[in-house]
């Protein structure tokens, strides 16, 4: 993968979204995993415990990467936009089934949430100049 440059305000955004990732990441172990689970679509093949371990596992090491992987930040900035469309079932999952968890318990803000995942998508892209370099590597 080419060097992408990019601006110091794309480093500091890159950095936030690794230090939310890392944070999510101890939710997932700790003191969210209930809110986590809830989720979790009850058509995944294993445990709701073991999806949010693992996702826990992979955000960890997303959020790592996104603070100190620099060199290889397009292929993380990549990967996470993808992890982020991976779990975005789980999202639309609890709207569709009702299901409260951090503090979404109407329906309204469970759907408000769902429109949220794309931000977090071009976050992920734009920060880590994945954006730049797809749209390069389109044209």
């Amino acid at each position: 993968m080419q060097s992408i440059t990019t601006s110091k305000l794309q480093n500091v955004f890159r950095v936030i979204l690794g230090l939310f990732m890392i944070m999510a990441a101890i939710g997932h172990f700790t003191f969210q995993r209930a809110e986590f689970q809830a989720q979790v679509p009850d058509w995944v093949p294993i445990g709701k415990d073991m999806v949010v371990l693992l996702s826990g596992v992979a955000e960890l090491v997303l959020g790592l990467s996104m603070v100190w992987w620099a060199k290889q930040k397009v292929l993380v900035g990549i990967v996470l936009a993808l992890f982020y469309v991976a779990v975005f079932p789980g999202n639309i999952a609890q709207y569709t089934e009702h299901r409260d968890a951090f503090g979404l318990d109407t329906d309204q803000a469970r759907l408000i949430r769902l429109f949220f995942q794309p931000v977090l998508i071009l976050w992920a892209l734009w920060s880590t100049g994945a954006l730049q370099y797809l749209l390069r590597r389109k044209g």
